[in-house]
């Protein structure tokens, strides 16, 4: 739930009921949750006239798309990273067996790539 543990929200806990008082809290969770129902029906309102007005070229558009991040990992590193992970296999597939079983953290050997993580971006 938000990335929220269990500590944080009791200290929210004890701070709304510091700030609102025993008997206020119900009455402003309940007006907490009306609005978070709220604003999550006008996002769905919104998307599905998107969807609806965008016409069929559109059908399986997705509004994550449009994070930047997202975009350009799709549309620009697809292929980078394809080539990278290619290269990366060839050349691993090249490395002789005695390097292979070098310790972690040793000195890359001549035509050595090191190690990527794609996740890492």
């Amino acid at each position: 739930m938000f990335g929220l543990g269990w500590p944080e929200i009791l200290a929210l806990v004890v701070i709304a009921l510091l700030v609102f008082g025993p008997e206020k809290l119900p009455q402003a969770a309940q007006q907490a949750g009306r609005t978070l129902r709220q604003l999550r029906q006008m996002a769905n309102n919104a998307k599905a006239d998107l969807e609806a007005n965008l016409g069929p070229e559109f059908k399986n558009f997705d509004p994550a798309d449009l994070n930047p991040k997202t975009f350009v990992r799709k549309h620009l590193l697809d292929d980078v990273e394809g080539d990278w992970n290619a290269a990366s296999a060839a050349s691993a597939a090249a490395v002789p067996a005695v390097a292979a079983a070098r310790p972690p953290g040793g000195d890359l050997g001549f035509g050595e790539i090191p190690p990527y993580d794609t996740e890492a971006t």
